[in-house]
């Protein structure tokens, strides 16, 4: 069932428009519906910091196959708590997956639609955002051409994430901070997102 709604979701969300329709509230609602929520259970919070690690955090920018194990076998058992966050967290990356497949720029308007409820989400669950979600939301801003909205996200994120080269990047490349652009040349040169960035 979750497959289907996810599919359905990536279907309608290129067409979807700047305010909520129904077809996303009724997405939302279905999600959270089939959920079974329970603010003791870190599974999906941990995930997201996996992907996070893995995709944004490591020189590669690749996640791996034992990351990709956890979530299959995830959506395998159906005990599984707090599915709609990542299913949340899923169609939010589908959605940029699909329009740069089909070389065109993501709908800024829904993508700040769908961080919001996700973080949203994860508040009332968790309590605390994961650093992923906060970037998220920091390229979601700067889509949609929010610039001091963006660069004041990553000054209070890099508070909490002091270490987060992707964090880094962007307080660089909305700054242009020497102090920022020489940590990152120096300490993480190697780094997928300093060198597509040519930082250097």
């Amino acid at each position: 069932m979750k497959k289907i709604v996810i599919i359905f979701f990536i279907i309608i969300s290129s067409n979807l428009i700047a305010q909520k329709t129904e077809a996303y509230n009724s997405f939302i609602k279905e999600l959270k519906k089939d959920s079974k929520i329970d603010k003791n259970d870190k599974t999906v919070y941990n995930l997201l910091n996996n992907f996070y690690d893995e995709m944004l955090q490591s020189d590669a920018g690749g996640i791996k196959p034992e990351t990709l194990k956890k979530i299959t076998d995830f959506y395998a058992n159906k005990d599984s708590k707090n599915k709609q966050i990542l299913d949340m967290f899923i169609a939010y990356q589908n959605n940029i997956s699909d329009a740069v497949a089909n070389g065109s720029i993501p709908d800024s308007k829904f993508q700040l639609e769908l961080i919001n409820d996700l973080q949203e989400e994860i508040k009332n669950t968790y309590s605390d955002i994961p650093v992923i979600v906060l970037i998220y939301n920091i390229e979601a801003l700067s889509l949609d051409n929010q610039s001091k909205e963006s660069a004041n996200l990553i000054e209070s994120s890099l508070k909490s994430f002091p270490n987060s080269i992707p964090l880094k990047v962007y307080k660089y490349l909305s700054s242009k901070d020497e102090k920022i652009k020489n940590d990152l040349v120096k300490n993480h040169s190697e780094h997928w997102m300093v060198q597509q960035f040519g930082i250097k």
